[in-house]
């Protein structure tokens, strides 16, 4: 009964931010509130039916401890917030992943639980992206809603573009890692390998180069963590599969920005489904034949590989914030496909009215949602925003340096937790650890934290993590 009890629980968890997705991202109160009581339900489930419930360890309790902390603080802070509903919700989206990160450590301990989190949860992903790119296959039987802010960029169901591109790339690193662990059976790595098609199309889709970005900082980190020659082989055909499926879809505006009469889009849909389904066929046989044919062995790197591939993703984010600064434009942002071409953005006045506010107040911050407030006052743009589309930058200004202190010390639990993970099961550490890089190689550039269904992919993977640094946990 209690293995039964633990196993649905585990379902939801996994489960959970695919259908959080489908109610436009958890973004709105009702919605967090829901998902927060959920989380925390699971906490207490697995407290009373596992027979060594709460995690051990410093470096699980660092990661639990310092996003509790951070939760505490901006709930604390609604006695300065400017506006204390937005200091509430933001409390409360904190306390959402806390409740997750916990449950997730709690309840995906054990080989086989381990063995089945990077594929359900890609399975999910998969699900969101696919569902809104079936709306450009197939217009003339399904119609989806959309904003004239998206400008034809893939942005259901989670009604932000940006968003939806990260989830893909999430998406697009689990896959790749499936399809190179040479410890999965054959037809999952296949099936890993097909993914990957609609995944990429789906990054191309949003026409976010924040998401572009991270998808290769995830792939950068997969190949330095997993080490192995069929791994790397796997990286050229997911980055293959993808890039075809984008080519595919790139001549037809219908698909790409939803434009042109209903008939043009129904046509141009139908000829790019036809594209994407051999594609996916040609990737299909070929990753079986590579699988095949592979001769599984160990890559020898640097000593220090993990620093040198934080360096390259840190020299990288660097490069493009410090040249996109630079770029002048009396222009509007380009839309479509154009964007890859330039690094122009709003991102920097949100970011200069960020650092203001930390300037006021560098100790506590303004207050947890107090960035929108002086964006309304110091704006030198006339662009509705009401966050910093920065976590880091949001964090300084509204928590102060103290927000950011726990912050980090989050981080730190994850980064420590996840060292052991790859020390004691590195085949199960590896596409955790490179799916967390992805979504922290975006954070600096977007509001992902405000976004749960895809926050809480990145919150689970944690928790996989510090699960793995638990006594028996890799044990088959």
């Amino acid at each position: 009964m209690r293995t039964a009890v633990l196993n649905v629980a585990r379902v939801a968890l996994l489960a959970g931010p695919t259908v959080l997705a489908f109610f436009t991202g958890g973004y709105f109160e009702t919605q967090q509130a829901v998902a927060g009581l959920v989380a925390w339900l699971l906490v207490v489930v697995a407290l009373i039916a596992s027979s060594r419930p709460l995690p051990t360890g410093r470096d699980a309790w660092l990661a639990i401890g310092g996003l509790g902390a951070l939760g505490a603080w901006t709930l604390l802070s609604i006695t300065w917030a400017p506006v204390a509903g937005s200091a509430y919700q933001a409390g409360q989206i904190v306390m959402l992943y806390t409740g997750a990160l916990l449950a997730a450590a709690m309840l995906l301990r054990g080989h086989g639980v381990q063995r089945t989190v990077e594929p359900a949860l890609a399975a999910g992903v998969l699900i969101v992206i696919g569902y809104g790119i079936s709306a450009r296959l197939l217009p003339g039987v399904l119609h989806f809603s959309r904003s004239i802010t998206a400008e034809g960029r893939l942005e259901q169901p989670l009604t932000y573009w940006n968003a939806m591109g990260e989830l893909a790339a999430l998406g697009f690193v689990l896959c790749a890692r499936l399809c190179g662990d040479s410890t999965r059976p054959r037809a999952l790595r296949t099936l890993g390998a097909v993914a990957t098609a609609p995944l990429g199309l789906g990054v191309y889709l949003s026409f976010s180069r924040g998401a572009l970005f991270a998808c290769a900082a995830g792939l950068v980190a997969l190949f330095f963590v997993a080490r192995r020659r069929e791994q790397l082989h796997a990286i050229g055909v997911a980055i293959a599969a993808g890039a075809l499926a984008s080519v595919a879809a790139a001549p037809f505006g219908g698909v790409t920005s939803l434009s042109g009469t209903l008939a043009t889009r129904e046509r141009q849909g139908v000829i790019t489904l036809v594209l994407l389904a051999v594609i996916v066929v040609a990737v299909g046989l070929f990753q079986a034949w590579m699988v095949r044919r592979e001769r599984p062995a160990e890559l020898r790197v640097p000593r220090h590989a993990g620093l040198i591939a934080t360096g390259i993703i840190c020299a990288g984010l660097a490069l493009a914030i410090v040249v996109g600064a630079h770029e002048k434009s009396g222009t509007p942002i380009t839309a479509g496909a154009g964007r890859f071409g330039t690094l122009q953005s709003d991102r920097y006045a949100y970011w200069d009215v960020a650092l203001r506010a930390f300037a006021s107040e560098p100790l506590r911050g303004v207050g947890a949602g107090g960035w929108a407030v002086w964006w309304l006052r110091d704006r030198t743009i006339n662009d509705f925003a009401q966050d910093a589309h920065s976590l880091p930058l949001q964090t300084l200004a509204e928590l102060g340096v103290v927000g950011l202190a726990l912050l980090a010390v989050f981080l730190a639990g994850i980064g420590l937790s996840a060292r052991g993970a790859l020390r004691s099961a590195p085949a199960l550490a590896a596409g955790p650890i490179a799916a967390f890089v992805t979504y922290i190689a975006h954070s600096p550039l977007d509001w992902d934290w405000q976004m749960p269904a895809l926050t809480l992919v990145a919150i689970v993977l944690g928790g996989a993590l510090l699960a793995l640094t638990q006594p028996g946990s890799t044990t088959r």
